[in-house]
């Protein structure tokens, strides 16, 4: 058994005797508790109150406001962080000691899809000297939301290369092997993708990493054997993200996919609804309707499209976070067309990502702008992305283009990948190969005179 299986199933394991839950329920978050974040913050702003010039203090306790962010997902924390980061950099002495308030608030650029800022103040971090490589982390990560990957692997690399000039470079390996395991994936590597977020998980389990950053870990890593079909790891990895922290919507969101694809609608349905329960994220919400749908019960995910529309168009600030997520939803529904290419549109003016181009590409589809659809689709397989939803896209809007050749190609090694990628497309995938099977014979007939 490999060390990275021994500690897996160990971390699952010890987690599962402490809550003794059934095999298929998850265990609701501790609401009442106070979390180590939250301990953290009243110390800062008690702090703070006592040395108002001491920037460290500002620049933890902006950190911590941003920690709290990631674990609630409430914007409201993203503002408090960012205003007490300023504040932190208004008082800090303008040299090295600069650096860890500009990367802090880079990381809320980032949160916020600022990836301009981010790119800005994680390289005026750089320059000031200090050392603190998480710049060229953040560096990377902003590099690699706005589509240029070369950048990105520059950054993650120096960060590397930093790491073997400490006394401890296993401590580096959180930082930097989850970043380049995501450009592994990008660029058609999926084992070596899951390698290296194993890597990440084992570093983070030895170096005490908060709750919520190891369930982001398993989630990620949950997310690479969805994509590569393996259902069964990929429900471990979620499972032990919820483990790792109760509340982390996105592990449930996750393992709910996978019950869904599994066919247990039920399960699904209740660990979606626990998910949103935490935080209404979009893509959970809609994924529920799906999964209404699918059992039959229409008026139930009418209910949950509706609520995503609503989200959607909450505030100026939510429309930021998730025009992608909304123009791929009005899309897939073909409804509000035109306004799913404005929100495409609008998401592409600051980012360049290729699933920023799939989602481009998709929607220019559904609004009947098939060559453009293909031209946008090339730009979001040219790494060659071995993601199922993508090459579903492109088989589709080839078949679209009567390249049914093509369109074969895509849609076999969409459903080669992983046959359960998507409650409905998957279903659309396999029909599509049907009528294109159905078409070739007609002809061969035709022209055989039959």
């Amino acid at each position: 058994m490999s060390k990275w299986r021994l500690v897996f199933l160990m971390f699952c394991a010890s987690a599962a005797c402490a809550q003794n839950n059934p095999p298929n329920t998850v265990a609701p978050p501790n609401r009442d508790a106070v979390s180590p974040t939250d301990r953290q913050i009243q110390s800062l702003q008690s702090r703070v109150k006592q040395s108002p010039r001491d920037y460290a203090a500002y620049d933890g306790l902006g950190s911590a406001f941003f920690q709290k962010a990631r674990e609630t997902g409430d914007v409201a924390y993203y503002d408090l962080a960012e205003q007490t980061l300023k504040k932190a950099l208004d008082i800090a002495p303008q040299d090295f000691r600069a650096a860890d308030p500009l990367v802090h608030l880079a990381l809320v650029d980032m949160g916020e899809h600022r990836f301009n800022d981010a790119l800005a103040n994680a390289q005026k971090a750089i320059t000031l000297g200090s050392g603190n490589t998480a710049a060229f982390a953040i560096e990377g990560d902003a590099y690699t939301d706005m589509g240029d990957y070369d950048q990105a692997a520059a950054a993650y690399n120096t960060v590397q290369t930093l790491s073997h000039a400490v006394s401890a470079p296993g401590s580096f390996a959180y930082m930097t092997d989850s970043r380049i395991a995501y450009l592994r994936f990008l660029h058609g590597d999926s084992a070596g993708a899951v390698d290296l977020m194993k890597s990440a998980i084992l570093s983070a389990l030895q170096t005490e990493m908060p709750r919520e950053n190891l369930a982001w870990l398993y989630f990620e890593l949950g997310e690479r054997f969805f994509q590569t079909g393996d259902l069964t790891n990929a429900a471990l990895s979620y499972r032990a993200g919820i483990t790792a922290d109760p509340a982390h919507y996105r592990s449930l969101g996750g393992l709910a996919k996978v019950r869904a694809a599994q066919g247990k609608l039920d399960e699904a349905a209740a660990l979606y609804q626990q998910s949103i329960t935490i935080l209404p994220f979009p893509i959970y919400i809609e994924e529920l309707g799906d999964v209404y749908r699918k059992m039959g019960r229409e008026k139930e995910a009418q209910q949950q499209y509706d609520l995503v529309e609503y989200i959607g168009h909450l505030s100026e600030l939510n429309r930021v976070l998730a025009n992608r997520e909304l123009a791929l939803f009005y899309a897939d529904r073909e409804i509000k067309l035109p306004e799913a290419l404005n929100l495409a549109r609008k998401e592409f003016e600051i980012r360049h990502d290729i699933y920023t181009w799939d989602a481009m590409a998709w929607v220019l589809y559904k609004n009947g702008r098939v060559h453009e659809a293909s031209d946008a689709m090339n730009h979001a397989l040219a790494l060659h992305t071995n993601d199922p939803l993508l090459l579903f896209h492109a088989g589709m809007i080839n078949h679209s283009l009567a390249k049914d050749a093509e369109a074969e190609e895509f849609l076999h090694r969409a459903l080669y990948t992983n046959p359960h990628f998507h409650l409905f497309h998957a279903e659309t995938a396999s029909r599509t190969l049907e009528e294109i099977s159905r078409a070739r014979t007609r002809d061969l007939r035709s022209s055989n005179g039959q």
